[in-house]
């Protein structure tokens, strides 16, 4: 059975996992921001089949995350390196580190992260870099952006309308119509014909 492509969706976290989807490749990003670059290093630290990594490896390549580099002619060797692309990843396994040590390390953390400087744990959270307000708060919402087509319009807007009447109306924007987008149609109920008296 072939498997589904979510590289020509619109959504960015569908087309995300099209390239690191598989565990194997986040694994493989992980431990190469670990400094990790060559084929045994990968296989051993994963134990992972070689016929496997090789596939990952080649499919991260293609997705422009890895760079492969010649670093013998004879016999040809090659190690993977990250690109901009790939060290961009970083800050998603920062936050995928951090869950994990929130909800699925009961016996406690075993990978933290410190500022190296100072040796302090941090605490890692999502902000928007303009206003410096976490991105978990309540006030910052998906909305379409401009190159949404109508489906994803109609995706966005019901989950946001789902949303506020979860929160019992609590965000006041749901439900409204997007910038450029038509307001929906006003439907007012049919009455009933009154039946013909015999």
């Amino acid at each position: 059975m072939e498997r589904k492509s979510f590289g020509n969706m619109q959504c960015p976290v569908a087309r995300t996992l099209e390239r690191v989807g598989e565990w194997w490749s986040i694994l493989i990003l992980r431990d190469a921001m670990h400094g990790l670059t060559r084929f045994d290093q990968f296989q051993k630290s994963l134990d992972i089949a070689p016929n496997m990594l090789t596939r990952r490896l080649n499919s991260l390549v293609e997705s422009g995350l890895l760079e492969r580099r010649q670093y013998s002619e004879r016999p040809p060797r090659h190690e993977y390196v990250l690109t901009d692309l790939g060290r961009d990843f970083r800050s998603i396994l920062v936050a995928l580190n951090s869950w994990g040590n929130k909800h699925f390390a009961p016996e406690g953390p075993s990978v933290l992260l410190v500022d190296s400087t100072s040796g302090e744990v941090a605490d890692p959270i999502m902000v928007d870099r303009k206003s410096g307000k976490p991105l978990s708060s309540p006030e910052f919402v998906f909305t379409p952006g401009p190159q949404a087509n109508e489906s994803m319009i109609r995706r966005i807007n019901f989950a946001r309308e789902r949303a506020a009447a979860a929160n019992d109306g609590a965000d006041s924007f749901a439900g409204q119509p997007m910038a450029d987008e038509p307001a929906a149609p006003v439907r007012t109920p049919r009455k009933k014909a009154a039946k013909k008296s015999a």
